[in-house]
């Protein structure tokens, strides 16, 4: 996207909710530019309209489930997005992160963790390309280091920026182990080293994306206690 403006969209209904985080983003990062919405319809319609570089969205809305407006921002975009709820449960932290969230945020949140988290995001979407390098392959899945592109059987699988930094990690670590400590601080960054929950929605929701059966993978293999690893070679699967 060719502009200079950073633009983050908080969907909340609660206009003291909209206001810190603008408050907050505006006083601490004068480049970037907020946009809000009070309802679900009002932020769908902004992120395709407005194309923001990250979204905070809440999961309690009056017009919709946030799970819900989660699964169909991720239907068309693969817009980072920050989770903000006031529910401290671990099976809604997990429940986002396998639906498409790259972050959660407990409300009441503090300023600096919120900007932590957004920018953290953003990082993760910059990726990098590495025109020159040969595309990866193992059995039936390719990447294209320089498009980002994914293909299993040479069809295109559409991956979220933080799905891509994994997979891309465990492809350049290709038949060797990679401890879940090292993928969270390389892929979420140093804060995240224990939040195993983060590692194991992201690699199901790999699975779900490239495998053929997710419960028993051929291309992200669990080594137990220890993290994950992808093989340097498979026999191709003919017709499957």
């Amino acid at each position: 996207m060719d502009r200079a403006t950073t633009r983050i969209l908080v969907i909340d209904d609660e206009p003291d909710v909209r206001l810190a985080v603008g408050l907050t983003i505006t006083l601490q990062e004068p480049g970037w530019e907020v946009l809000t919405a009070s309802n679900a319809e009002e932020g769908l319609g902004l992120i395709e309209a407005a194309h923001p570089d990250a979204v905070l969205l809440d999961l309690q809305m009056p017009d919709a489930d946030g799970f819900e407006v989660l699964g169909r921002i991720r239907l068309f975009s693969d817009v980072p997005v920050v989770i903000l709820t006031v529910r401290d449960d671990e099976l809604d932290k997990v429940r986002g992160l396998q639906l498409g969230a790259d972050d959660y945020v407990v409300k009441p949140f503090g300023r600096l963790e919120l900007l932590a988290r957004i920018r953290s995001v953003l990082r993760r979407a910059g990726g990098h390309a590495s025109a020159d390098e040969a595309p990866f392959a193992v059995g039936d899945l390719r990447i294209d280091w320089a498009s980002h592109q994914v293909l299993v059987r040479g069809k295109a699988v559409r991956l979220t920026s933080t799905e891509y930094r994994l997979l891309e990690l465990l492809a350049r670590n290709a038949g060797r182990i990679v401890e879940s400590g090292v993928l969270l601080a390389r892929v979420w960054g140093p804060d995240y080293e224990g939040d195993t929950d983060y590692l194991k929605a992201y690699v199901h929701r790999l699975r779900v994306k490239l495998e053929d059966d997710p419960a028993d993978p051929r291309y992200l293999r669990t080594e137990r206690g220890t993290g994950y690893w992808m093989p340097r070679s498979l026999a191709v699967v003919h017709g499957a």
